[in-house]
């Protein structure tokens, strides 16, 4: 028996140490698109002249509805010009029409922990609620749904649920500075007796949302035939009788003879169509015109709707000088963290009038200040360790239980610059705009202008893996500075499995690694119902896997300005904002104003 026992511990051994099979390259396919725009209309930064041809739910509380802009715009391109009127009225509907299409760009994304309800925000400070509906279908037993004739693994489906406006426009009057009501992040909180909870921050404030179904009841009719009531003469107004008179169960007087009233008589035994209410909430008593006679006419409710009625349950404001640009849950269910560019600050979820600052980069005098904080996260199980990234392309481990103020980090992560290589737009393009734990916490991703890298937390000599997004830019830097198109800001996600990571590029594009062991997968993907029409050829060379200890360099681009169709790259579209299933290979992209989703 010992014998048998050393063989199986040999084999367990041998089997752990056996490489893993890299796992195959996932075949992308599209799902679903909400807010998909029409052939030929375009989304412009800071243009007002676009074309308005579209209805928003933002023209219907204005004076200009959809209607209005397509009889202008038509006047437009007729060449009728009636007045200098005209000419006004037609700019108020580009106007509006432009303003329209800009606080529909998506600025925040994010799946839920269970991955059934996804959550979105706008630059006109609304957030958008969606809800999977395809799990909901299939519920029932194993049995139940072994027995059906055809396959439930069908592409994750959503719907619209509720949305809401989270912030508005504000003045500072203090500092003279307009804070806009673009939504910067949201993060989902746990959810509580069928409510959903999340926190949606702008540049200066942070809210704390309640979404709850409530049961609406609604007044479904009367208990009388309205023909019949109108032969009596015209209802006054609702009084409550006081009249000492005795009344049948139908409404009768029994003061008079029945069939002696002067316009209607009710038969032996009360009217038949006349039917009673199973639920009398109250009753109205009116007085017939023309007659001494008193009717009871009760409102009976039996439509009850259910409707989902979003609450402002905080408010934690007046914490930031700076622009937040982070907000992280803590796995403990009870605190937060906010960052700004120079502060990291603590938040209890009850607690709205009072923070605690931990992390504090500010120098004494600010002409020495260096570098910036870019992102922040909290550590998905331990509820003591967060992490930060700066401008100059480092991150931070830090553990609150050391000290109260945590300007002193635990581990750093960096990767040393390579002699002779550094220019003008080294620091810049080496500034991370976003990082992501894994879900097991043991790795983070970050993305910095031109590469995705993942960091083992046990090893800070350098990534385990680098990923090169968009390899063909690097020509053009002098061009994207010029425009600002340096410092654009792109986010990344990891799947829940950890098995592969996601980012945004330009012209709608965003890219899928593998980043196991001997993976090649390197996936170009398009934001549209087609997502593979743009597919970029990618080296075959294996990469480097995680547990290895030396640094690994992941090429998955060309180096041209235009992909294998010839088709050249977009600089001014671009696809900032994207996320992934929690549980499923499926995908949540953000392109403009259109929410694209995919699965594999």
């Amino acid at each position: 028996m010992n014998g048998g026992g050393s063989e199986e511990a040999a084999e367990a051994v041998a089997a752990a140490a056996a490489p893993v099979e890299a796992p195959l390259q996932l075949e992308w396919k599209f799902a679903q698109v909400f807010g998909e725009r029409t052939a030929g209309e375009e989304v412009q930064e800071g243009s007002k002249f676009v074309d308005c041809h579209r209805s928003h739910e933002y023209m219907e509380n204005t004076s200009y509805d959809s209607q209005y802009c397509d009889s202008m715009m038509e006047k437009a391109q007729a060449g009728r010009w009636y007045s200098d009127e005209d000419s006004k009225l037609l700019y108020n509907a580009m106007l509006i029409g432009s303003w329209a299409f800009a606080v529909d760009i998506i600025s925040a994304i994010e799946f839920d922990r269970t991955g059934d309800h996804l959550a979105t925000g706008d630059r006109g400070g609304r957030v958008v609620l969606f809800e999977r509906t395809d799990t909901r279908d299939h519920g029932g037993n194993r049995r139940d749904l072994e027995r059906m004739d055809f396959p439930i693994n069908r592409h994750p489906e959503f719907r619209y649920k509720t949305e809401f406006q989270s912030h508005e426009p504000e003045f500072d009057y203090l500092k003279s500075l307009e804070i806009e009501e673009k939504i910067n992040k949201i993060k989902w909180c746990q959810s509580a007796n069928g409510a959903l909870f999340l926190l949606s921050t702008n540049d200066k404030t942070i809210k704390f949302w309640k979404v709850q179904e409530k049961k609406v009841k609604k007044i479904c009719d009367m208990n009388v035939d309205p023909a019949k009531a109108a032969g009596n003469g015209p209802l006054v107004g609702p009084s409550i009788s006081t009249s000492s008179k005795p009344y049948t169960a139908n409404g009768g007087c029994l003061d008079k003879p029945l069939g002696l009233s002067n316009d209607f008589s009710f038969p032996p035994g009360g009217v038949s169509s006349l039917h009673l209410p199973v639920v009398v909430v109250f009753a109205l008593i009116y007085l017939i015109s023309g007659s001494n006679t008193y009717y009871i006419f009760v409102i009976q409710l039996t439509s009850i709707e259910t409707s989902l009625v979003p609450r402002c349950r905080r408010i934690y404001a007046h914490a930031h000088d700076y622009h937040i640009n982070s907000i992280s849950n803590n796995s403990d269910g009870e605190t937060f963290i906010s960052a700004d560019d120079l502060r990291i600050n603590l938040w209890n979820l009850e607690i709205s009038n009072q923070s605690f600052n931990i992390v504090d980069v500010k120098p004494a005098n600010m002409e020495d200040l260096t570098e910036v904080i870019t992102s922040a996260e909290f550590h998905p199980t331990h509820c003591n360790m967060l992490a930060y990234s700066s401008s100059r392309g480092s991150i931070r481990l830090v553990d609150m239980r050391q000290s109260a103020l945590c300007d002193s980090h635990s581990k750093l992560f960096e990767e040393q610059e390579v002699p002779g290589s550094r220019s003008f737009f080294t620091e810049i393009i080496a500034s991370i705009s976003d990082i992501k734990f894994a879900k097991d916490g043991r790795y983070i991703l970050s993305r910095d202008y031109m590469t995705l890298k993942l960091w083992d937390i046990n090893m800070d000599s350098g990534p385990v893996s680098t990923f090169q997004v968009h390899e063909y830019l690097r020509p053009k830097l002098c061009d994207l500075y010029e425009n600002d198109s340096i410092f654009d800001k792109f986010e990344c996600c990891l799947s829940g499995d950890g098995l592969r990571v996601a980012t945004g590029s330009y012209s709608n594009l965003f890219r899928v690694f593998g980043c196991t062991d001997g993976s090649t997968e390197a996936t170009t993907l398009e934001a549209s119902k087609n997502p593979m029409r743009r597919q970029v050829q990618t080296p075959s060379r294996p990469s480097r896997s995680l547990g290895t200890l030396s640094r690994g360099f992941r090429r998955g681009a060309d180096n041209s300005g235009a992909d294998t169709n010839g088709n050249a790259f977009d600089f001014t579209t671009k696809l900032l904002h994207l996320a992934w299933h929690p549980t499923e290979n499926s995908l949540a992209c953000a392109a403009s104003n259109s929410l694209y989703m995919y699965y594999a």
